[in-house]
């Protein structure tokens, strides 16, 4: 138990550390490197537009990062009460986190990297998180890649050249061919790879149990869910303004979780 609270704690450092390192060489190295077309207008140059676009992804995967920790799930501990209480209590669903040393609603999995259980009121914005931590990922792997190419003069025409770039860079580096900042650059593309496809992965996972009208805690356990549209199992977790919140990060309006909240 002591291992998991200490991996509750350094698990958002290491996030919030990535974002940081992110940030920064995307502001310093990535966007400096980028050279003005001179036949394109100042407004949609290639700085700007690249600017602008890390800056959508990375302001809703930390909103929706922010979100996910601000919009915890409810603490059910009546249920552990009186016999009045119990009657009230909701379906077996629920599940006591050690961690959190408390009892949610619709319990998916507990989350190290935001150091908080995902339930029914912030799935939304967990799923929302992932989505935008690959892409912003992926995204930087990419500006980083065309970095690396201008800076060291390498073609990645060939599918293995970014497969062997690390071996590669890793020998010269210790020959004095390659830079420090450069090596640190590439060592960062296979982060922000894996990273990415990890983020990828796990939120189709989540979207593939939501429309089963499952959680990843009803699936360990063997639970029986009941059949339903898998249109009405969206519904219920991204509301009837997904679109709104699929751009800008907020909270979960108009879901079925927030309405049952609000009685």
């Amino acid at each position: 138990m002591l291992a998991l609270r200490l991996l509750n704690v350094v698990a958002p450092a290491y996030f919030l550390c990535i974002s940081l390192v992110t940030f920064v060489l995307q502001l310093f190295l990535f966007l400096p490197s980028m050279r003005e077309d001179p036949t394109a207008t100042p407004l949609f140059s290639p700085a700007v537009l690249h600017g602008a676009l890390f800056l959508f992804l990375s302001a809703n995967a930390l909103g929706n990062y922010v979100l996910v920790i601000q919009n915890s799930p409810d603490d059910l501990g009546a249920c552990q009460g009186t016999m009045f209480q119990r009657p009230q209590c909701p379906p077996p669903s629920t599940h006591f986190c050690r961690v959190c040393s408390r009892v949610t609603l619709r319990h998916d999995h507990h989350c190290f990297f935001t150091g908080n259980c995902i339930g029914s009121r912030n799935m939304r914005n967990f799923i929302l998180f992932c989505l935008y931590t690959s892409l912003a990922c992926l995204y930087s792997m990419v500006a980083g890649v065309a970095y690396i190419s201008a800076v060291l003069s390498i073609s990645f025409a060939h599918p293995l050249a970014f497969l062997t770039l690390l071996p590669t860079s890793i020998s010269q580096f210790f020959s004095g061919a390659v830079l420090g900042s450069d090596m640190f650059v590439i060592l960062m593309l296979y982060l922000w790879f894996a990273v990415g496809l990890a983020c990828a992965g796990f939120c189709c996972h989540q979207l593939l149990l939501i429309l089963r009208g499952q959680t990843r805690y009803q699936v360990r356990k063997g639970m029986a869910v009941r059949a339903r549209p898998w249109r009405k199992n969206l519904q219920e977790v991204f509301g009837k303004r997904w679109l709104l919140g699929l751009l800008v990060p907020m909270f979960n309006v108009g879901t079925e979780s927030s309405k049952q909240q609000d009685k």
